[in-house]
């Protein structure tokens, strides 16, 4: 039995969306003509895959089997036809800024590897729920919070050790660090802070286990416009990464936090059906180079199931 590939991609995408309607739309053709497609590909099946109810589409028993040979099917005949065309896209990878340390591993994964890697900049797991399932970008990296799309994988990355950022005339700029139970009663302006952002969650959980007040106080212009705020003022402090890229200001001081360190967790997510060739190149050295955080880091609670020992 031949199998149509148009067939097979009608189904695939009803499967992810759940709707025909939705399914027309990302495929660019009338919802007839999905209906025809699955209608064809159950014929040569010779079963049903999908079944629709009030509430939208579900897989069948047999769907549900199918589905995963759909996908690599699929996958396997776009690869065939990149190879042949010589158009294989750069493998796309999301994060947040070119400021944060992802974007350093990224480059080293170029440099080890010699995968071609685009990097997108974007809206952080917002952005990446939908850009991944959509195919928009090949990988991201995140926090994880909340709920996932089930076609969507993940895997810890690193976490990245917070620093403080005060003006030099700050009472804490001389110093080598700065332990945590010392930034109680500071308050860190962070503007960049959305309310249901992974970074905000963040800071919250924060704010809640070292009594920090995080103000979020606006508008937001940028890096080099924050740390100009702050180099102005000691009532005020700020955060970056370890690994962030802040921009050199003479009247900034940077001090690492410790004792425990508290640490932002980097998240390395992608789509389960996607099968571009450096995809598994990437998250493989993702993984071989993930070290576990000991008790000299802090995270939230509900990172560290995934990144502590």
């Amino acid at each position: 039995m031949e199998l149509d590939l148009g067939a097979v991609r009608a189904f695939v995408a009803v499967a992810d969306d759940r709707h025909f309607g939705e399914a027309a739309v990302r495929l660019g053709m009338s919802q007839q003509a999905v209906s025809k497609r699955v209608a064809k590909l159950e014929a040569d099946l010779g079963t049903a895959v999908l079944h629709r109810t009030p509430g939208g589409t579900v897989l069948t028993a047999a769907g549900e089997t199918f589905l995963p040979h759909a996908r690599a099917m699929l996958g396997l005949a776009d690869q065939a036809v990149a190879a042949v065309r010589g158009r294989q896209h750069a493998l796309r990878v999301d994060v947040m800024a070119t400021r944060v340390g992802p974007v350093d591993l990224i480059r080293a994964f170029h440099s080890s590897t010699g995968v071609d890697v685009e990097v997108v900049t974007s809206f952080g797991l917002r952005a990446a729920r939908t850009t991944l399932v959509d195919r928009q970008v090949d990988a991201a990296f995140a926090r994880v919070i909340g709920e996932l799309d089930d076609r969507i994988e993940h895997t810890p990355a690193y976490t990245d050790a917070l620093h403080l950022l005060v003006s030099r005339r700050h009472r804490l700029a001389g110093r080598r660090r700065v332990r945590a139970a010392e930034l109680a009663g500071l308050v860190s302006w962070m503007p960049g802070n959305l309310p249901g952002t992974e970074w905000a969650d963040f800071y919250d959980e924060l704010s809640a286990e070292f009594g920090v007040r995080i103000d979020v106080s606006g508008p937001n212009f940028g890096f080099d416009r924050l740390l100009d705020r702050l180099s102005g003022t000691t009532d005020l402090v700020s955060f970056a990464g370890e690994k962030t890229r802040v921009p050199w200001h003479p009247d900034i001081a940077r001090i690492p936090v410790v004792d425990p360190a508290p640490a932002y967790a980097y998240s390395l997510l992608w789509n389960r059906g996607n099968h571009h060739p450096g995809l598994a190149a990437l998250v493989g050295y993702v993984r071989d180079g993930f070290e576990p955080c000991g008790p000299e880091i802090w995270l939230p609670a509900s990172d560290r199931p995934t990144f502590c020992r």
